[in-house]
């Protein structure tokens, strides 16, 4: 499959990778390079979280990709709050090192999208997948329903989603961006088969999350 195009710096951070540059070089023509050396570590964190290479996308009709970098903190059966079926959901949970540009895990048709106010605690606590702020992406494909939930985390204030109901989505395709810390849930139809463990370190895109079992 064709590699999807990335801007490699996401667009979403260019105003704060420019504030950020701009403040280092303007303290060190004023104070000095000594004085400016925090300004740039700074400046080189904010270049690397808001960094969002191009990634392959493995061949597979039946494959469930990875929506985020990050691990593994939820493999389980449960009950899909959103649309209210059986599921098998697989979280994953992004740390401020990750990328944090969001790809959709399988091709389908947005059916709806749910937008839910919450809290900010910890995106790897249990707690996170209903409490916390978070954006529903319902998807109807070959395959039966699958739902995808941006969950805002401790630090993430600020969830981003480019798509809208009717769209058409290919897998691999990027369609969000949460800043600084938070994690992705994908609820899939009960009888997909898990192909990640709790735990294991995956990448968007590139990362097998599951296979329909039809």
């Amino acid at each position: 499959m064709t590699p999807w195009p990335h801007p490699i710096l996401a667009r979403e951070g260019w105003p704060y990778i420019g504030a950020s540059l701009a403040l280092a070089v303007a303290v060190w023509l004023m104070l000095g390079f000594a004085a400016s050396v925090t300004f740039w570590i700074i400046a080189a964190f904010v270049l690397q979280f808001f960094r969002d290479p191009p990634r392959q996308a493995p061949d597979g009709e039946r494959l469930v990709l990875s929506p985020a970098d990050g691990r593994i903190v939820k493999v389980v059966q449960v009950q899909d709050p959103h649309a209210d079926r059986p599921a098998l959901l697989i979280s994953v949970f992004m740390n401020v090192f990750n990328v944090h540009s969001n790809r959709v895990s399988v091709a389908g048709t947005v059916r709806r999208i749910d937008y839910f106010p919450g809290a900010f605690v910890n995106a790897d606590l249990d707690k996170a997948s209903t409490s916390n702020e978070r954006n529903a992406v319902m998807l109807d494909t070959p395959h039966g329903e699958v739902t995808l939930v941006q969950v805002a985390g401790l630090v993430a204030r600020r969830i981003l989603c480019y798509v809208k109901p009717g769209d058409a989505l290919t897998a691999g395709q990027r369609y969000g961006f949460i800043r600084f810390g938070s994690r992705v849930d994908v609820y899939l139809p009960a009888d997909a088969v898990p192909k990640v463990v709790i735990g294991q370190k995956v990448s968007a895109t590139e990362t097998v999350l599951a296979e329909f079992a039809q």
